[in-house]
């Protein structure tokens, strides 16, 4: 890091700290929807006319839907052991991320959201809590928990809930990221079926990412996830249930060997850990998806320098092809209250995927480009997936979402204008 960037993090906290201090500490309120101005009001609002409702979703809990806002309330939940790239902070230490996410889902669906903070010892005591605050809400967005108990807490939440539940540091990245990676592929004039894969990184994103991309058509010889302890393979002795469920039969060992010839890398791990020398090594045309942050696995700069052939996506909005998690969740789970779906299959995140990938090769309305200062942007190397900005986005992948989820039977509405 030079003095210049080092100077530029400085001022750049210094105004994060500001931001979140004043004028009031937080991020996110409460705004209330009915007026509360006369005696008339507050007797409705509270006793004793709240009564009725009480009394009629006693009779039948779906009316809650029709007299709370459960049905478009979502809690955004975290345990603090994974929060963005630092680590076990603790769930306090992880509010200001859960209340950045509830200010996204306002901003991007106008999906309200309340976050919570959870101080739990063991998944167990995770699960148990968010099940018996469920009732509460229309849809759960676990957020920052650590691998591989992400995996067990997930499951669990959906196999007990009848809401959707969506790990997004799983789902979120893998869709993007699947998203942008169908139109590399493309243009680089590859498939997924054929390609060569290499992920390092072998958490919550990167076990996620290696599994749609297999449901998406990738081969399963093909694709090689590594670890700290290098490739993971079937003779590996030291594997989890979810690390197993990746491995395959390879004598590569290392990421320098696992880079050779391939033709994409993903990078879902830390900085600075891809040498140029292993992108060099690669494959004609290759594709490589740097999204550690802030700091990638290798820099653009450093990996055009040795490979003017490739197609490149950073975690970074300072560099193109940014893959960010804000084009999926507040969308998808927009489509999924919308029709009130149970669950968010597999299903509905292939159809996220699909609709992301399209949209980018749709003309770029000029909103977007007065939004990030551009004069022009069309598909292409610098342009494989939508900007977080695109007003389309809410429409077309919500909807995509919605309309998948009554066509696989998840859902308990029809989807309405």
């Amino acid at each position: 890091m030079t003095a210049q960037s080092a100077h530029l993090d400085d001022e750049l906290n210094l105004k994060a700290l500001s931001f979140h201090a004043q004028p009031r500490p937080g991020k996110i309120g409460t705004l209330v929807t009915k007026p509360a101005a006369t005696q008339q009001d507050l007797a409705l609002a509270y006793t004793p006319g709240v009564a009725e409702p009480v009394r009629r979703i006693h009779t039948d809990p779906d009316l809650a839907y029709a007299y709370t806002n459960k049905g478009n309330l979502v809690a955004v939940i975290t345990d603090g052991t994974a929060v963005l790239g630092l680590g076990n902070v603790g769930p306090l230490a992880g509010k200001p991320v859960m209340e950045g996410k509830a200010v996204l889902f306002k901003r991007f669906a106008d999906i309200d959201c309340f976050d919570i903070e959870v101080q739990a010892e063991t998944p167990e005591a995770f699960i148990e809590t968010v099940v018996r605050i469920a009732p509460t809400f229309g849809g759960i967005n676990l957020e920052d928990i650590a691998a591989p108990h992400c995996f067990e807490i997930e499951q669990a939440l959906i196999d007990e809930l009848d809401i959707p539940v969506f790990h997004d540091d799983q789902h979120g990245t893998a869709i993007i990221l699947a998203a942008g990676l169908l139109n590399a592929l493309e243009l680089q004039g590859k498939t997924l079926e054929e390609a060569q894969i290499v992920i390092l990184g072998a958490g919550a994103a990167g076990i996620a990412s290696a599994r749609l991309l297999l449901a998406l058509g990738a081969h399963r010889d093909h694709l090689l996830c590594v670890d700290r302890q290098g490739v993971i393979h079937l003779g590996r002795p030291d594997l989890n249930p979810y690390k197993f469920g990746v491995a395959v039969e390879t004598n590569k060992r290392t990421l320098t060997e696992a880079m050779q010839g391939a033709d994409v890398f993903i990078g879902l791990s830390g900085p600075d850990l891809v040498t140029p020398e292993m992108i060099a090594s690669m494959a004609p045309r290759p594709i490589v998806f740097a999204l550690s942050n802030p700091v990638p696995e290798i820099r653009p700069a450093a990996a055009l320098a040795v490979r003017s052939d490739l197609v490149m996506a950073t975690g970074r909005s300072d560099y193109p092809n940014q893959v960010n998690n804000v084009l999926g969740f507040p969308f998808i789970f927009r489509g999924a209250l919308d029709v009130r779906a149970s669950r968010i299959n597999q299903a509905m995140r292939i159809a996220a995927v699909e609709a992301l990938r399209d949209l980018a090769r749709e003309p770029v309305p000029q909103a977007v480009l007065d939004a990030y200062g551009l004069n022009a942007l069309s598909f292409g190397p610098d342009y494989i997936i939508p900007k977080p900005f695109d007003p389309r986005l809410r429409e077309r992948v919500a909807g995509a979402v919605a309309q998948t989820a009554i066509a696989s039977g998840v859902a308990r509405l029809p989807l309405s204008d």
